[in-house]
C-alpha cells in the first residue's frame, strides 16, 4: 500500500464527493481516482478493495463533521438550560448544511450498509459511538433531561436532517409560521427537552 498521507486523504475525500454524487454503485476506485485527478489505479495503490475505503470514509466522515471545539467551548460557557441545548442542534445542523456532501455520504453509508453486514457491523459501532458520546457528554455538561432525552433529540433531528438535506420542500409550511430549519431545530428541543 502507497504511504502518502496526503494523497490517501484527497482520495478519502474524493470518495465522498462519489459517494454523496452517486451513490454506493458509482463509488469505484475509477471515479475516485477521476474525482481526486489522479491517474487511473491510484486509488488501488492506497485501499486494500472497496470495504477499506468505505471504513476509511466513515472515519474522515466522523471528522469532518465533528463539532469544532472552540464553537463547542464557546457554548458550554453558557447556562445549562433548553437554550443551550437549542443552541447546540443549531450547531449540528449548521454543520450538516455547510458539509451537505458530506452528511449525504453518510445517508449513503446507512443504506450501504444495509447490504453489506461487513460495513453494518463497524458503521453500527461507529455511529453507536457517537450516540453514546452524546450521551455521555449531555451528563457531563450537567444539560436538562437524561439519555432518553438524547436518544429523543437525536432520533428527531436526524429527520430533520434528511428532510432538510434531501427534500427540503417537505417541510415549507408545515407548520405555518415556523421556519425551516432553525424554527424547527427550536420545536424540536421545546418538544423533547424539559424546563430546567
Amino acid at each position: 500500500m502507497a504511504g502518502n498521507p496526503e494523497r490517501r486523504a484527497a482520495l478519502v475525500d474524493a470518495g465522498i464527493e462519489v459517494l454523496a454524487r452517486e451513490g454506493a454503485r458509482g463509488l469505484t476506485f475509477r471515479a475516485v481516482d477521476a474525482e481526486a485527478g489522479v491517474p487511473v489505479g491510484t486509488a488501488s495503490n492506497y485501499f486494500t478493495g472497496r470495504d477499506d475505503l468505505l471504513r476509511q470514509i466513515d472515519t474522515r466522515l466522523h471528522e469532518r463533521l465533528a463539532p469544532d471545539p472552540e464553537v463547542m467551548n464557546a457554548l458550554l460557557a453558557r447556562p445549562r438550560d433548553r437554550s443551550l441545548i437549542t443552541a447546540f442542534m443549531d450547531d449540528l445542523m449548521a454543520r450538516a448544511t455547510r458539509d451537505r456532501t458530506g452528511y449525504l455520504a453518510l445517508l449513503e453509508m446507512r443504506l450501504e450498509a444495509t447490504r453489506r453486514p461487513e460495513l453494518r457491523a463497524s458503521f453500527t459501532t461507529s455511529v453507536r459511538g457517537d450516540l453514546e458520546f452524546g450521551m455521555r457528554f449531555h451528563r457531563e455538561a450537567g444539560l436538562p433531561g437524561g439519555d432518553e432525552t438524547v436518544t429523543v433529540l437525536y432520533l428527531a433531528m436526524l429527520g430533520l436532517l434528511l428532510e432538510h438535506l434531501t427534500l427540503p420542500g417537505v417541510l415549507d409550511g408545515v407548520l405555518p409560521g415556523v421556519s425551516v430549519p432553525d424554527g424547527l431545530v427550536e420545536r424540536i428541543v421545546a418538544t423533547v427537552v424539559p424546563e430546567s
